[in-house]
C-alpha cells in the first residue's frame, strides 16, 4: 500500500501518548480527482513550488528576503494556503523550519544566494543530524549568468556559482539547481519527494528570473505524491526475529531502550507494542525523550550512563540482554564513552538493520516490521521491571526555600513540572537545560524536543518559533540559557508578529555553564544583558507580550500564575536569576567525563 504524504504516518508525534496519533498532523490526501487546469498566469514555477509545499503539509515557510529571491517570495505569498513568515536572520529561519518539521513532519525555509545560503547552512547540518525532512530553497542567479565569466554580488568574487552548492552537498540528501524551465518541474518534485523518503534536508536553488514565468509543465494542479513504501526482506526479517527471540527468551532479565532513530523509522507505536507484549522494563536514551510514552506502566526513566534517572542505569547495565531500538552512541549520549554495556548482550535495531549480540547482522529490515514481528514471538517476562520496582526509592524534593531566598534551579524546574499537561510542549536548549528538562516527567500528550546530536547553542529560539507555529493549540515552554539566548535572541520579534503565546524561561547564570563544567576559562563568562528590557524593546508596543524578572521562589510562583492566568494569551518572558554555580548534579558528572574524553592524549605512533 502506498504511503500518501500528508498522512498521519508521515508525521512525528508531538505527544507521548501510547499509540496516539500525532498532534498537529496533516490531513490525508484522499479521493483525489483529475488535476484541474490552472489559469496560465498562475501556471508558474513559483506557484508550482508553493502548491507542492501546501500539498505535503507545509502551511508556513520561514524566510529572509534578498534580491535573488524576491520574485519567488511574491509567488509563495500568492498561494492561499501558504503563510510566509519573515525572520530576522537566516540562522533562525532554518532553526524555525527545524522546529516546524519536528511537529509537522516536514519544514521549509527560503533564503537568498550564498550570503543567505551559507548563513542557513549550520541549521541544515543540524536537521541532517536529526533526520528531519527540511526543504531549503535558495533564490539563485539569473539563468543567463550560468556558464558566463561574470562575477556576481553575494559571491566570493569568482565567476563560479557552485560554492554554495558544494557546501550543501555534504548536509543534504539531494540538490537541485533550477536554471531552466524545461526540467524545473522534475527537479523540484524529485527534491521534495526525496526529502520525504529519506527524512533528510534537500537544497533547491531557483534562478531569480524563472519564478514568474508560466510553463506548460505547471498548467495543471500537481498530482499528490504517492511514495512507494519501503519493504522488509521477508527472509531476512524472519531470520532476524528468530535469532533475536532465541536470545531474549533465554534471558532472565532483559530490557528495552528506545533511541532517537525511532523518529525516522516511524516506529514509536511498534516499540510500544513490543513493550506491551514483552513486559520488559522500558527506558529511553536522552535524545529519545518524548518519543516514548513516560506514563507507560513499565517505564523506568532515561538511560544515560552515569547521569541516568535514578535506578535506571542499574537495571539496564545489569540486564543479561538489552534491545536498543534506534540508538545513537556518541560521546555525549555515552557520557564520554563510559557506558557499561557489552556488545554480546545487545540487540541493536536500526531503521533498516538488526545486529544480534555482536554476531549476525541482518539488512533490508524495517524497524517497525521487526519490532511488530518480534512482539509476537517473545515470552512475557517482567523480571527487570519487578527488579526496578523492588529497588526504586522515590526521589526527594528540593530543600524548601526560606522566604526571599535566592532562587535555585531545582526549585525552578519543580515549578515548571507543575505546568506540564497535554496542552504544553517543552523545548530544551543546549546546556544545563538538557539535564534539568530530562528530569521532567512528561504527562500524556506533552511534547518535548531538544537537539542533542548537533548541539548548536541558540537552536531553541528559532525552534520554538517554528514548533509553536506548527501546533498553535499547544503552549510551548522554552528553557533557554542566557549564553544561548544571546546567539539568536532577535526572533522573539517574529514570535510576537505571529501572535504566539510561548512561555520563555531565560535562565540567567552569567555564562556558558555547560562549557564551564567541561573546561572552564574566562571565555565562558558573557556580558550581562537586561534581558527583560531587551524583550520589552523588541515588543515596542506591538503584539501581546509580558515580561518579568524573578529572584526568588515567591516571585517565580507569582510570575507563573500571571503567565498561565491573566497573560495566557501573551508571549511571556520570565528572566530567572540564579547563581553562576547552580547546576544540576548530572551536568557536573557528565561534564567531567566528557572533559576526560576530550583530553585523551594522542595514541603512540
Amino acid at each position: 500500500m502506498d504511503t500518501k504524504i500528508g498522512s498521519l504516518d508521515a508525521c512525528r508525534p508531538t505527544s507521548n501518548g501510547v499509540c496516539s496519533p500525532p498532534n498537529g498532523a496533516i490531513a490525508t490526501i484522499q479521493n483525489y480527482v483529475s488535476p484541474a487546469v490552472i489559469n496560465s498566469s498562475e501556471a508558474t514555477l513559483g506557484r508550482h513550488l508553493a502548491r507542492r509545499l501546501v500539498q505535503i503539509g507545509v502551511t508556513d515557510v520561514f524566510s529572509v528576503p534578498g534580491d535573488f529571491n524576491l520574485t519567488l517570495l511574491d509567488h509563495l505569498i500568492a498561494e492561499p494556503g501558504l503563510n510566509l513568515i519573515g525572520c530576522c536572520n537566516e540562522l533562525n529561519a532554518g532553526y524555525a523550519a527545524d522546529g516546524y518539521a519536528r511537529s509537522r513532519g516536514v519544514g521549509a525555509c527560503v533564503v537568498t544566494f550564498t550570503v543567505g545560503g551559507l548563513s542557513v547552512l549550520n541549521t541544515i547540518a543540524g536537521a541532517y543530524s536529526e533526520n528531519l525532512p527540511l526543504i531549503c530553497i535558495v533564490g539563485g542567479p539569473n539563468s543567463n549568468d550560468y556558464g558566463t565569466n561574470r562575477i556576481l554580488h553575494h559571491t566570493i568574487g569568482l565567476p563560479d556559482f557552485s560554492q554554495e552548492l558544494r557546501c550543501f552537498q555534504t548536509v543534504t540528501c539531494y540538490q537541485a539547481v533550477v536554471n531552466n524551465l524545461e526540467d524545473a518541474h522534475e527537479l523540484i518534485d524529485t527534491a521534495i519527494s526525496t526529502a520525504l523518503k529519506e527524512s533528510k534536508p534537500v537544497y533547491i536553488s531557483i534562478s531569480c528570473n524563472l519564478s514568474a514565468i508560466p510553463h506548460p509543465t505547471f498548467s495543471r494542479e500537481p498530482v499528490p505524491f504517492s511514495l512507494s513504501p519501503k519493504l522488509s526482506n521477508k527472509m531476512g526479517l524472519e531470520a532476524a526475529v528468530e535469532a533475536t527471540a532465541e536470545l531474549l527468551n533465554k534471558a532472565v532479565k532483559p530490557v528495552l531502550v528506545g533511541g532517537p532513530k525511532l523518529r525516522v523509522a516511524k516506529a514509536y507505536e511498534a516499540f510500544v507494542e513490543l513493550a506491551n507484549a514483552s513486559g520488559y522494563a522500558l527506558a529511553v536514551m536522552p535524545s529519545a525523550k518524548g518519543l516514548v510514552p513516560e506514563h507507560h506502566p513499565q517505564f523506568i526513566g532515561t538511560y544515560w550512563g552515569a547521569v541516568s534517572t535514578a535506578f535506571c542505569a542499574e537495571i539496564v547495565e545489569s540486564a543479561d540482554a538489552y534491545l536498543f531500538a534506534g540508538p545513537i552512541f556518541n560521546d555525549y549520549s555515552s557520557v564520554g564513552y563510559s557506558l557499561l554495556l557489552k556488545k554480546e548482550k545487545a540487540i541493536i535495531v536500526q531503521p533498516n538493520r538488526v545486529i544480534v549480540a555482536n554476531g549476525p547482522a541482518f539488512g533490508c529490515i524495517l524497524m517497525k516490521d521487526f519490532l511488530r514481528e518480534l512482539a509476537k514471538r517473545l515470552k512475557h517476562n517482567n523480571t527487570s521491571y519487578k527488579n526496578h520496582h523492588r529497588i526504586f526509592v522515590p526521589e526527594g524534593h528540593p530543600l524548601k526555600a526560606s522566604p526571599k531566598e535566592p532562587l535555585r534551579v531545582n526549585i525552578l524546574f519543580q515549578q515548571i513540572q507543575k505546568m506540564l499537561s497535554s496542552e504544553t510542549a517543552v523545548i530544551a536548549e543546549t546546556g544545563d537545560s538538557w539535564f534539568n528538562c530530562q528530569k521532567l516527567k512528561l504527562p500524556r500528550g506533552c511534547g518535548y524536543e531538544f537537539q542533542m546530536q548537533y548541539g548548536s547553542i541558540g537552536w531553541s529560539v528559532g525552534a520554538t518559533l517554528g514548533y509553536a507555529q506548527a501546533v498553535p493549540q499547544k503552549r510551548v515552554i522554552a528553557c533557554i540559557g542566557d549564553g544561548s539566548f544571546q546567539v539568536t535572541a532577535q526572533d522573539v520579534s517574529t514570535m510576537l508578529r505571529c501572535g504566539q503565546k510561548t512561555i520563555i524561561f531565560l535562565i540567567n547564570n552569567g555564562g556558558y555553564t555547560i562549557e564551564v563544567e567541561i573546561h572552564d576559562g574566562p571565555y565562558n563568562v558573557i556580558k550581562s544583558w537586561n534581558y527583560t528590557g531587551l524583550v520589552d524593546a523588541i515588543h515596542n508596543g506591538e503584539g501581546k507580550c509580558w515580561t518579568a524578572k524573578v529572584f526568588n521562589e515567591e516571585e517565580l510562583v507569582e510570575a507563573i500564575e500571571t503567565a498561565t492566568g491573566d497573560k495566557k494569551d501573551c508571549l511571556c518572558f520570565i528572566e530567572v536569576i540564579v547563581h553562576k554555580d547552580d547546576t544540576s548534579k548530572e551536568l557536573l558528572e557528565w561534564g567531567s567525563r566528557v572533559s576526560a574524553a576530550n583530553s585523551r592524549p594522542p595514541n603512540p605512533q
